[in-house]
């Protein structure tokens, strides 16, 4: 799947910091990385980080298990034999909402749907259906409709399946929404990298969806982000990474990777009011709920 590269050197010429930032303090209690990207290496600058690092570092600092997620076939089958491999680790499998028009204009879309719904249930270690959704910031109307058509089979896989729905949901609240009110969804809904306001966290909690914080909640314009924090009930609450994008304050630019969770759970703490132990305890509850242990 496409990404945006991040460029070497800013806007006055100068040359990004894209050294990998420091281990964090550790947390006082486990949490999971509920969404990350291990197979994407953040290799811009030479810089890539082998899953086996990555879990170790993560360890180091408290973040004991990651939800390695899928966004085509080579990576939801990456995902499903990472899971596999790890103790700590368990995959979901998707095409990412930005795949579907593409397959979709190849003729290759009910395939690649076909091979997800494979892959969904070859492994008592894949969790979830997701990244899925909707996207109309990458996508023009030109693709609307294969989006909508790939995101209705995954959530149909994932009913059928009784696996979590793990949504993509950027520029499309209203769109994802009705399709959501729409169809038959499974009983476990995670907004990935919760992107609403205020109104659309309480719509979310009143339907008992989870929705899992990101970096951007540490950024310092992201002001209607923490509005939406602060209405969730912390029971409704997951932390993830999306790594390696999506790098949290103060290192936002820089490679990402779960071991810099905490400095997203810390904020999530701070913004809440809550002690830090009660989050992380909490966070790590919701986990299972979502996912199941492991």
């Amino acid at each position: 799947m496409s990404r945006i590269q991040r460029t070497a050197t800013g806007e006055d010429g100068r040359r990004r910091d894209r050294t990998r930032p420091p281990l964090p303090e550790p947390l006082p209690s486990p949490v999971t990385d509920a969404h990350c990207h291990m197979d994407i290496a953040d290799d811009e600058d030479g810089d890539a980080f082998a899953a086996d690092d990555a879990l170790a570092a993560a360890a180091k600092v408290g973040v004991s298990r990651v939800v390695q997620v899928g966004v085509d076939l080579p990576s939801s089958a990456w995902a499903v034999q990472a899971a596999e491999r790890n103790p700590n680790v368990v995959a979901t499998v998707a095409l990412h909402p930005n795949e579907a028009p593409r397959l979709a204009t190849a003729g290759m879309l009910d395939d690649a749907l076909a091979e997800i719904d494979r892959l969904a249930g070859s492994s008592d270690r894949v969790r979830g259906v997701g990244e899925t959704g909707l996207d109309r910031f990458r996508t023009g109307p030109e693709g609307f409709a294969a989006q909508e058509e790939s995101f209705r089979a995954h959530i149909e896989i994932a009913h059928r399946r009784g696996l979590a729905l793990m949504i993509h949901d950027r520029d499309a609240h209203a769109d994802i929404l009705r399709v959501l009110d729409d169809a038959p969804t499974p009983e476990r809904v995670v907004f990935h990298c919760f992107s609403g306001d205020a109104e659309m966290a309480r719509h979310c909690a009143e339907r008992g969806w989870f929705m899992s914080f990101a970096g951007p909640v540490t950024f310092k314009n992201a002001e209607s982000l923490r509005s939406a924090l602060r209405i969730t009930p912390l029971d409704r609450i997951l932390v993830e990474t999306d790594a390696p994008f999506l790098t949290p304050h103060p290192y936002r630019g820089r490679p990402n990777a779960s071991y810099l969770i905490p400095l997203t759970v810390r904020t999530i703490a701070e913004v809440l009011g809550e002690e830090l132990s009660r989050v992380c305890e909490s966070i790590q509850e919701n986990t299972d709920q979502a996912f199941g242990s492991w």
